[in-house]
Parts: structure tokens; C-alpha cells; sequence
């Protein structure tokens, strides 16, 4: 099964420069516990429930004052739509991550593959992943 089959094709963005109360209320509004940064049409990060606990108000940092900027993942990673979900799942476990942007040949945004996703193609596969995307230890 290829990614674009098996990915959420609506990829709810925010700005960097958004607070981590108005991150976290869009989160529940919207249901999701992920958001790709943007600005200026582009990438440039990802942030997600945890960075905004663990990053965020773990680190005694107030949520209406702090951008998403200062909690965010800066590196994007990503597959291409066009990718198998293995191979997905093979960049999420070595880079021990739970979701990945997806991309078009030309390099525009058209998704996020999450391991839910994953799950729906092989549920041996998402175990993996668990097992290396885990924040505890093994």
C-alpha cells in the first residue's frame, strides 16, 4: 500500500508565532494532537500535545506567552506520497518518530502518516515503530 493511500490528507497547520494556549485550544477543537508549522506556505516545523506539555509547561513556561516557535521539532521529517508504507515506517523507526509529513515530487505539503495510519496497513509494523518512537526507556 502506498502512503497517499493510507494518510490523512488534511493537514491542519499553525503559525510559529501562535501561543501554546492557542496551539493546545485549536488541538481540541480540531481533535488532532499534531500540527505542521508554517509560515509563508512552507514547513518549517511540527508540534505536537507533548512538545506542549514536555517542552512547554513541564519547563515552567507560560502557555499564553510562548510561541510554538520555542517548543517546536525544527526538522520536518518526511516520505512522499508515492513511497510504500513500509518504507514510511522504516524512516519513522530510525528516526524514532510517530508521524511524518508527506510530500510530492515536488516537494509540497499533501499530508501527514501517523502511526494510526501505519497501523491500518500492518500492525507489526506500527509495533515497531512504538518500540523505537517510545519517549521511556525499553
Amino acid at each position: 500500500m502506498l502512503v497517499k493511500e493510507a494518510m490523512s490528507a488534511k493537514v491542519e497547520t499553525i503559525s510559529p508565532a501562535s501561543t501554546l494556549r492557542q496551539c493546545a485550544h485549536k488541538m481540541d477543537q480540531l481533535g488532532v494532537g499534531a500540527f505542521v508549522v508554517s509560515e509563508h506556505g512552507k514547513p518549517i516545523g511540527i508540534v505536537t500535545d507533548r512538545d506542549i506539555c514536555c517542552r512547554g509547561i513541564s519547563a515552567t513556561k507560560d502557555p499564553a506567552t510562548v510561541s510554538v516557535r520555542d517548543v517546536m521539532t525544527r526538522d520536518v521529517a518526511s516520505c512522499f506520497e508515492d513511497q510504500h508504507c513500509t518504507e514510511a515506517a522504516r524512516i519513522m523507526e530510525e528516526k524514532h518518530l510517530r508521524r511524518l509529513a508527506v510530500l510530492n515530487r515536488n516537494h509540497a505539503l499533501v499530508g501527514l502518516f501517523s502511526i494510526d495510519d501505519l497501523a491500518r496497513y500492518s500492525h507489526e509494523l506500527a509495533g515497531a515503530v512504538l518500540d523505537a518512537a517510545a519517549p521511556w526507556p525499553h
